[in-house]
């Protein structure tokens, strides 16, 4: 015995497993293709989108009693500073030495005159890390800005406008 699914069947089950998430969604695929009875695991990837390894989770869990536990927190790029540890230290102590303060003392800002990509090349001239280890120069600008730095274009001298001559009157 097989279940059809219309148009209308589909879009409920579809837009209600959007709505939930993890455990719950997979608890609610799980029983859906038990209810669809053999084959349903099948049908529930074809016509609805399902994956089938989710759909397996989920009748274990229900089967068993026992939830996963999703490790949302543990997916992703670790930081730069984890895999180099000394790296905030040794941009630190190349930018140092070009900066300077906020002229108008109205901010702790520090101004360097450092790009991202110039720290990135004295990085691996000075400190000794290879292109492949360290990160992208945006990375490094961003940890730049972390660090309280930014990056201040040097003002071009502006011309002094030409004022016109004071010309005294020969008036006696």
């Amino acid at each position: 015995m097989t279940i059809e699914l219309t148009d209308s069947l589909k879009n409920l089950l579809q837009e209600t497993a959007t709505q939930l998430k993890g455990a719950a969604r997979r608890h609610f695929q799980a029983q859906t293709v038990i209810s669809l009875g053999y084959g349903g695991q099948l049908l529930a990837q074809k016509e609805l989108g399902w994956d089938r390894n989710t759909i397996r989770k989920g009748i274990k869990e229900l089967s068993s009693g026992i939830n996963c536990v999703d490790n949302y927190s543990g997916r992703g790029r670790s930081k730069a500073e984890e895999n180099l540890p000394n790296l905030l230290e040794d941009i630190k102590k190349l930018v140092d030495s070009q900066s300077q303060t906020d002229p108008s003392f109205k901010s702790q800002r520090l101004y360097t005159r450092l790009s991202a990509s110039e720290v990135r090349k004295l990085l691996i001239e000075k400190v000794g890390y290879s292109d492949e280890e360290l990160p992208t120069s945006e990375t490094i600008r961003i940890k730049l800005n972390d660090l309280g730095y930014k990056l201040k274009r040097v003002a071009k001298v502006q011309p002094q406008k030409k004022f016109p001559k004071r010309t005294q009157s020969l008036s006696s």
